[in-house]
């Protein structure tokens, strides 16, 4: 980022007028110079892994917001800068270790170095989310992320797709079901994850204003070239729109769970 103004995230299409609001959390793998001079120590193999970001996930959103007519937010730094999907208290938020990889620049991070980080990158990306989806009238939250096909030392992974749910299931569930009805998809359900996290992105801009949502896990190996991204967004948006559609027709509707 040498001579350039850091830019913490990146809106497409905040004009459009679709219902949803996709996001990347987990989009780049950008370390800022900011940030122990823009190296963590950690190598480029592994920067280039899923423990720096989720690879594809940014087109897939990017082409999602297209799809849908909506728009798309993404975080421009590294999961292992600090990771925007998670809560301020999560002792997992500047990770140290992680599948088998040290974090040499964060294993002795001083109270400055977090909070510059959290000020130039984990916040203006919460704040820039919080005003998208404030602008907006009901607006409708897809988290899109990418998983790896099997972690070291790990089973390898069966699903191609997992859709992740907190105890709001009311438009994961549709979702799920229109996904199911493909014979030729592996999904899981909190799979290859367990739901969602306390306070993480989710749970902050949905959950905790009773909105819409539902957050996608697409397998990294499926979604590695742009086409393939487009691919999957042509392929999810119509079963998005479809559930959104059921769920709020009068026979398809759901409760707000208590």
């Amino acid at each position: 980022m040498a001579g350039q103004t850091y830019q913490p995230y990146f809106i497409e299409g905040a004009d459009r007028d679709g219902a949803w609001v996709i996001t990347a959390d987990h989009a780049r793998n950008t370390v800022p110079d900011f940030v122990a001079g823009g190296d963590l120590g950690v190598a480029a193999d592994d920067m280039a892994r899923h423990i720096a970001f989720d690879p594809g996930a940014e087109g897939v959103a990017r082409a999602l917001g297209a799809q849908l007519n909506s728009p798309a937010i993404w975080s421009n730094f590294s999961r292992l800068v600090i990771d925007p999907n998670r809560g301020m208290d999560d002792p997992t938020l500047v990770m140290k270790l992680y599948d088998g990889t040290l974090i040499p620049a964060n294993r002795h991070l001083t109270e400055d170095d977090f909070q510059r980080r959290l000020s130039r990158c984990y916040t203006p990306y919460h704040d820039a989310l919080a005003d998208l989806l404030a602008a907006r009238n009901d607006p409708v939250i897809c988290a899109v992320h990418s998983f790896t096909p099997q972690l070291r030392g790990r089973d390898p992974r069966p699903w191609h797709i997992g859709i992740l749910t907190t105890s709001d299931r009311r438009l994961a569930d549709p979702v799920l079901d229109l996904l199911r009805a493909d014979p030729d998809l592996c999904v899981g359900d909190n799979a290859p994850y367990k739901g969602h996290l306390p306070k993480d992105t989710v749970d902050r801009h949905a959950v905790a204003h009773g909105r819409l949502n539902v957050l996608i896990e697409l397998r990294n190996d499926l979604i590695e070239t742009p086409a393939q991204q487009q691919h999957w967004a042509a392929r999810l948006a119509p079963v998005l729109a479809q559930a959104l559609s059921q769920y709020r027709s009068p026979e398809g509707a759901h409760h707000v769970p208590a």
